[in-house]
């Protein structure tokens, strides 16, 4: 009698327990599928004209940190593209003559650290900042104008200006135009004159030294005048008291 009882008990628990472990939900498995990677590179490749500029982002390693900055940040990315006919518009040795630092920083000022559209690039406030401001304590900055009705936008650096013609791309968070003219950094670029009528610091010397010169000519010459008077003065009275001894 007490088996049969405890043969109902265990056949109790067991209805109970067993909807129970039927009604946890089940876990999803892991996945291991990400978000694709956006290849700046593949974008420029498809366009056929930016040899040159593809050269400039891996030599300087730019290209690798837009890489890193582009799929980590969440503000997003433009980038102004110039052609290759735009850097063999360029004076010849505008690029070797530039150093390491300042490739870098040339490179750096065609990439602005947000996705705007060309819509967004006329209501933005001028100038907008570029990927190398703050290198030397430069703005590096660039200046937008157009009319947005018309897609037209011109974008100015002080030194250049032109208008973007398309986009390779522009999808958040990348936003890629092409430009036919090499955006020149007025920091790197700008003409450097000094103020009208300013004395050289070589010719100040020079002048103060011919200013003083005369009243230093004119002590001397009234120092000798002096000595000649008194010697011709001495000579006669010398003379005089030779004939009276005499």
């Amino acid at each position: 009698m007490s088996s049969s009882i405890y043969s109902y008990v265990v056949l109790f628990f067991f209805i109970s327990i067993v909807p129970n472990i039927q009604s946890q939900p089940i876990a999803p498995a892991p996945t291991t599928e990400s978000s694709p990677m956006i290849n700046l590179t593949a974008i420029l490749e498809s366009g056929h004209q930016f040899t040159t500029f593809i050269r400039l982002l891996n030599t300087t390693q730019v290209g690798f940190q837009v890489s890193v900055q582009l799929n980590s940040s969440d503000q997003g990315m433009t980038i102004f593209a110039p052609t290759d006919n735009a850097f063999n518009n360029l004076k010849p040795g505008t690029l070797n003559g530039l150093t390491y630092q300042q490739q870098i920083q040339l490179m750096l000022y065609h990439i602005i650290p947000k996705y705007y559209s060309l819509s967004d690039l006329l209501l933005a406030s001028n100038p907008i900042r570029t990927q190398a401001t703050g290198h030397e304590g430069g703005v590096y900055g660039l200046n937008f104008t157009g009319q947005a009705q018309n897609n037209q936008v011109n974008v100015s650096t002080g030194v250049v200006e032109t208008r973007i013609n398309n986009a390779l791309r522009q999808q958040f968070p990348l936003a890629v135009y092409v430009v036919d003219k090499v955006l020149l950094p007025e920091e790197l670029f700008g003409t450097k004159t000094t103020p009208t009528g300013a004395p050289s610091p070589k010719s100040t010397p020079s002048s103060t030294s011919d200013a003083d010169s005369p009243a230093v000519d004119d002590d001397e010459h009234k120092s000798s005048g002096s000595s000649a008077k008194m010697t011709s003065l001495g000579v006669i009275l010398g003379f005089a008291l030779f004939c009276y001894l005499i």
